[in-house]
């Protein structure tokens, strides 16, 4: 039975246990205990004891650590898959790669633990001069989702780290598992003890009760819109600090002048990647009418080949959903997309076969001309299916793109580089890329616009929702 890792060491609680349950077969892996306020409470103690000790070593120092703990994360990259796709579902390649993201992220933020920096002010006054220093917060709550347990766990954890702050993790209770063995792995390769707690639980329970701690100075999370709002409002009771990485709904606009096999080849991928379970991935695709019957054979000639599986079988591309009411909610969604009228290219429905009866399994779907009321239109689809509607030019494609409460990704495929600048500039969303798949960089910001969340991840820019700004004036002489 897994534990939770508070103090540097695996702690056994007499609380009730939660079942991490196997998203391809339905069965059991592990078991973990159902923390609430009292269990909250010691991990946040233990952190808030070992702050004053890790927030007064060198920033360089820190560094140094984060840095082996990342390339100890690395080096049990085959430990760590097997265990991240048991409980979360996806492809052991898509795990691998997941836990090597982590470890970038881990490494570049340990790279700059020495360009952390204040400010000088001369001349306030005479023989007057201020200083603008940055202090960490003390603890933070890291709350993080199913979906890509370690990557976005380390989008948290790297920068509080580098910049002095404690951090008290609280995995999604489904996802517990490599959570737990991370925390154990960065501690054997000389994190100090307190300095990464995890606590595992509910939302309702454990998450609550660590974004409403008093001595939980900011909360990081990531997750739906929803919750989202409801943690930043538990949070202002204390004014903590937040940064929110909420839902999206990406649109992907392709012009009649774009690369169409480069651009069918990352609609593909950046829908299908870990089927479809992304917040920051291609939800909604406008193609000019001019190429869109091109297009759409070049697209289906690629999700014809996306092999549905368990992350274990070898050439699985698509994994299971995460939960069986994950699948449900999906399926609502495409059936009243086919009901507003959508013509069902592929997919739409369950694979057939006994080694798919016991799993959360769902075939890639592309799904031409919903209605633009429906619901696929409307909201987030957290599953592998994929609206498309023709669109006549830049300004029906600008319209609709923004037409959505999101604002989190998008994409632009024009061989029209004015084009695409001009375009850039008027997506309302917080990543654009042109030409170019779904890849996220640690030197560029991240983060939504509009109800896709709040604050940055990534960037020298994260370090400054870790931090306080502090001014100092010093007269000199007597």
């Amino acid at each position: 039975m897994a534990e939770m890792f508070i103090g540097g060491r695996y702690i056994e609680a007499g609380v009730e246990r939660i079942s991490v349950v196997n998203p391809a077969t339905g069965e059991e892996v592990d078991t973990v205990p159902a923390a609430g306020a009292e269990e909250v409470d010691a991990a946040v103690g233990s952190a808030y004891e070992a702050f004053a000790g890790w927030r007064d070593l060198p920033a360089s120092r820190r560094g140094e650590i984060l840095l082996e703990c990342a390339r100890a994360v690395l080096e049990r990259v085959d430990e760590l898959a097997p265990v991240l796709t048991a409980e979360q579902g996806k492809p052991l390649r898509e795990a691998r790669l997941e836990i090597r993201r982590c470890f970038h992220t881990l490494e570049h933020y340990a790279g700059l633990a020495k360009n952390l920096r204040g400010g000088y002010v001369p001349d306030l006054d005479r023989d007057t001069y201020g200083l603008i220093i940055k202090r960490p917060l003390g603890v933070v709550g890291a709350i993080v989702p199913w979906n890509f347990p370690t990557t976005l766990l380390a989008n948290k954890l790297g920068p509080a780290l580098v910049t002095g702050n404690v951090v008290v993790a609280k995995p999604a209770e489904t996802t517990p598992l490599v959570t737990l063995r991370l925390a154990g792995i960065m501690h054997e390769a000389g994190l100090p003890a307190g300095v990464f707690n995890v606590v595992t639980g509910t939302g309702p329970e454990a998450g609550q009760a660590l974004a409403g701690h008093p001595r939980v100075r900011k909360v990081a999370f990531t997750g739906s819109t929803p919750v989202g709002k409801k943690l930043m409002a538990l949070a202002a009771g204390d004014l903590k600090r937040t940064t929110l990485e909420l839902g999206g709904s990406d649109p992907m606009i392709v012009c009649e002048d774009a690369d169409l096999d480069r651009a069918a080849s990352a609609a593909s991928v950046g829908r299908f990647f870990n089927c479809g379970q992304a917040c920051l991935a291609i939800k909604r695709l406008y193609v000019f009418e001019s190429v869109a019957d091109e297009f759409l054979e070049k697209l289906l000639g690629k999700v014809r080949k996306l092999r549905v599986g368990p992350g274990t079988e070898e050439g699985a591309i698509l994994g299971p959903l995460h939960t069986p009411e994950g699948r449900e909610l999906l399926e609502r969604q495409v059936e009243d997309a086919v009901d507003s009228g959508a013509e069902v290219l592929h997919g739409a429905k369950r694979p057939g076969g006994e080694k798919y009866e016991r799993g959360n399994f769902y075939e890639p779907t592309l799904l031409l001309e919903p209605s633009h009321g429906s619901r696929v239109a409307r909201e987030e689809v957290f599953g592998p299916a994929l609206p498309i509607w023709r669109v006549r030019d830049m300004d029906e494609a600008l319209e609709l793109a923004n037409g959505s409460i999101y604002g989190l990704g998008s994409s632009i495929w024009t061989r029209d580089l004015d084009r695409a600048s001009d375009a850039a500039e008027k997506i309302e969303a917080g990543y654009t890329w042109i030409n170019s798949p779904q890849v996220v960089y640690d030197e560029l910001p991240f983060g939504g616009w509009k109800q896709s969340g709040y604050g940055k991840e990534h960037g020298m820019e994260a370090l400054d929702y870790y931090t306080e700004s502090k001014s100092v004036v010093v007269r000199r002489g007597g």
